[in-house]
């Protein structure tokens, strides 16, 4: 069955669903079961059949039968749909989309910085920084291994006093501390404001920093617990 637009569904859940159109893979894992259901993404309708506010997070992978343009543009409209539904729904999934065409990623960014876009931009930064320097490989590897660090936002209070004055390097050597890497921070009372929504990568390190006890650190971690 071919899908005009792939829209993958990540959900635990203590029993499958049911009903027609659902389509069930075995796969050698724990606690996971891989189920398939046609959907017309460009259709709000055909979205909201899904019961989307079940899901944590939604992946919409781009049509990789069509040329990139147009596979984009369909891209564009089923993020739009997922994020109108989630707005109506009160923010319950976070969201992340594959685009084929970099220029694409302002459209994009009317939505949330919850948004990641992947596209072909990336390799070619990925493949550029190796050429330059070899031993970043190793570094990549970890990053893009399944076992390795990933990047996750974690609260601020888990490596500076709330409200206290510091600087970036406090942080870095407080997670330094924690076997972790920081490399940004977001602040809260920015998180609605594009085109950053908050998001401060590879801050000045002598900077004067106040965090706040709803701000978060960016870090590159091997597991979410502090």
């Amino acid at each position: 069955m071919e899908f005009p637009v792939k829209v993958a569904l990540a959900q635990a859940v203590p029993t499958l669903p049911d009903g027609p159109g659902w389509w069930y893979e075995p796969k050698p894992v724990v606690n996971l079961t891989v189920g398939h259901k046609y959907c017309e993404p460009t259709r709000p309708s055909s979205l909201e059949s899904l019961d989307l506010g079940g899901y944590q997070h939604i992946v919409v992978l781009s049509d990789d039968t069509v040329a990139p343009g147009p596979a984009d543009d369909r891209t564009l409209v089923t993020l739009l749909h997922l994020r109108d539904i989630e707005d109506a729904l009160g923010d319950p999934y976070s969201i992340v989309t594959e685009m084929n065409d970099d220029a694409n990623r302002e459209v994009a960014q009317v939505t949330k910085a919850d948004d990641f876009i992947v596209s072909t931009e990336v390799i070619s930064l990925l493949l550029t920084q190796l050429t330059e320097n070899r031993d970043l490989y190793d570094v990549f590897t970890d990053l893009f291994n399944p076992e390795g660090s990933e990047i996750y936002l974690k609260p601020a209070s888990d490596y500076v006093v709330p409200g206290a004055e510091a600087n970036f390097a406090t942080v870095v050597e407080a997670a330094r501390r924690e076997g972790e890497t920081a490399i940004g921070y977001r602040l809260a009372r920015h998180s609605e404001e594009a085109p950053t929504y908050g998001i401060f990568l590879n801050p000045s390190k002598t900077a004067r920093l106040v965090l706040g006890p709803q701000d978060a650190v960016v870090v590159l971690a091997e597991g979410e617990a502090g």
